[in-house]
């Protein structure tokens, strides 16, 4: 099993542990402010491939690269003015740009599915200190199973990947808790490739030009993580927008919505009593995943609204419920 030191009992010895893993070209679980992160040397061929290999991902999903700050950022990619105008807004924080590779970067095309772009992100805290402390920036998808639930916690992380790391940096729990928001500047227009952490009308009111969605869902060429029309799936199916639950199913309920048959059901649980979006959003992948170790057939999700942090909570929900959505409760 993995080891797991924890960031509150020294950050000194965290860090310098985790880089003498980075360093062997070996994976790293990682804290961020959003999922925890399987880290790896993102000019390290080898140490990509063990990222591909221990998540189970294909190969033509490209990686976010994760940078200490702007200057290391642009040390590996060409920033036109309105991506450098969000970058030193949101950075660091929850938002990942994707830019034109610079020529000269060594950022090894493994961690680009051989793009000729690449995904940046500045993370907050502790990561951000390790990628300054190493030198060198760290590819870093979520720390699963590829498609399944995305971890908000070093225990989520070593129930999943613990026999196949050998260390995992325990910063607790995940404050925003779904991924980055993902977005691509061309011709002056932001175009939106994943909804997340940073909502869309903070964006746009920031920027002062509208942020295009994708016309079609899962029409998108794959460019950035996050895009396959399957993710986030726990063993059980997902079913949205219930306002009746079986007995066979656990609920996710969200405010005060009443739901059909919830005495009954698995479990309950509820992803904001208050219907805080930013507390649903940092309790969304740990419920789900509680919700499905009760070994229920199936979890029905009541409605979420699809305004702000709800914009990225239902992309997760809908790509979680996307190969079984079922047409009513399981009884």
């Amino acid at each position: 099993m993995a080891r797991i030191i924890a960031i509150g009992d020294g950050m000194d010895e965290a860090i310098n542990a985790a880089s003498v893993i980075l360093a062997l070209g070996r994976p790293v679980a990682i804290p961020t402010e959003t999922v925890y992160g399987l880290a790896a040397d993102a000019t390290n061929p080898a140490a990509i491939t063990s990222i591909y290999e221990t998540k189970g991902r294909p190969r033509f999903n490209p990686l976010i690269c994760h940078m200490a700050d702007l200057d290391m950022a642009e040390q590996h990619a060409e920033f036109d003015p309105l991506s450098r105008r969000l970058a030193e807004h949101f950075w660091p924080g929850p938002l990942t740009l994707v830019l034109a590779l610079k020529p000269e970067s060594d950022i090894h095309p493994l961690a680009t599915a051989g793009l000729d772009s690449v995904g940046i992100r500045v993370p907050v805290g502790f990561t951000g200190d390790l990628i300054r402390h190493f030198g060198r920036p760290l590819a870093a998808p979520s720390a699963n199973s590829s498609g399944k639930i995305s971890p908000t916690s070093a225990a989520h992380v070593d129930g999943d990947l613990g026999d196949r790391i050998n260390l995992v940096i325990d910063g607790g729990a995940c404050e925003v808790g779904v991924e980055s928001t993902i977005l691509k500047v061309e011709d002056g227009e932001i175009h939106l490739l994943r909804p997340g952490g940073v909502s869309v009308e903070d964006i746009e009111a920031f920027a002062g030009v509208p942020v295009q969605r994708p016309k079609i869902a899962g029409a998108a060429i794959i460019e950035a993580p996050g895009m396959l029309a399957s993710h986030y799936a726990p063993n059980a199916g997902v079913r949205l927008n219930a306002t009746s639950v079986g007995r066979l199913e656990a609920l996710l309920n969200f405010g005060n919505t009443a739901v059909a048959g919830q005495d009954d059901s698995r479990m309950v649980l509820n992803l904001s009593p208050a219907g805080d979006l930013a507390e649903a959003a940092a309790n969304l992948f740990d419920y789900l995943k509680q919700a499905d170790a009760t070994g229920a057939v199936a979890i029905a999700v009541a409605p979420v609204p699809d305004t702000g942090l709800g914009e990225a909570i239902n992309d997760r929900l809908v790509r979680a419920a996307a190969p079984r959505d079922a047409e009513g409760p399981v009884e």
